[in-house]
């Protein structure tokens, strides 16, 4: 069963419902119990960084998700799933993450219109399980304020240029976390989400 983490926050419906589409058990639940026992699990999210942590804590699900990700079963992070693995953000901040990936969440530089919404082209600079049969430079759909920096470019998978060349996505052991939204992004997101269902580790 591929859980996706209710947490108050973020676009859970429409990644339920893609992954349902092809053709896979999912559900979308608040039970820490449910979310640590899942077989894999989908942390979405939209909105500010702060109220996400607070909610995460308010639900019980912040030691949940840490539990479910040093079991070493696949894990993927989706727009404010991917900056809440990080040590801290800038947004009303510094304010805490969840410290699993070392580094920061930056607000794009002035001069660069916010938030960067749209389609835009996603980079391969390393290979990565679920970016299997999708094309380098393919287009993918965004919608944030704030970007991550990771401390250690190891774990980065792909770039996006928007001013300045962002991480996209990234990768570390048993943790998938992506900028963009793989479930609002038509044929090659739903292949990318296909990939994360069918991954063994």
């Amino acid at each position: 069963m591929i859980v996706v983490v209710d947490y108050g926050r973020g676009n859970l419906r429409s990644v339920e419902k893609a992954l349902q589409k092809l053709g896979y058990a999912t559900k979308v639940s608040s039970d820490p119990e449910e979310v640590v026992k899942a077989d894999k699990l989908v942390l979405p999210g939209v909105g500010a960084f702060g109220d996400c942590m607070d909610n995460l804590s308010s639900y019980g699900l912040k030691e949940a998700v840490l539990d479910f990700i040093r079991s070493g079963k696949p894990f993927l992070g989706i727009c404010l799933g991917l900056q809440l693995l990080f040590s801290e953000s800038e947004e009303y901040g510094p304010v805490k993450g969840l410290d699993v990936i070392p580094g920061r969440v930056k607000r794009f530089p002035r001069g660069l219109k916010v938030p960067h919404m749209g389609w835009n082209t996603v980079r391969i600079v390393r290979e990565n399980p679920l970016l299997s049969g999708v094309p380098d430079n393919s287009y993918f759909y965004f919608v944030h304020s704030y970007y991550v920096a990771p401390e250690s470019e190891d774990v980065v998978s792909t770039l996006t240029d928007y001013g300045l060349d962002f991480v996209s996505m990234i990768n570390y052991e048993n943790i998938f976390a992506t900028q963009f939204h793989p479930e609002k992004s038509q044929k090659v997101g739903l292949r990318f989400l296909d990939n994360f269902a069918k991954l063994k580790i």
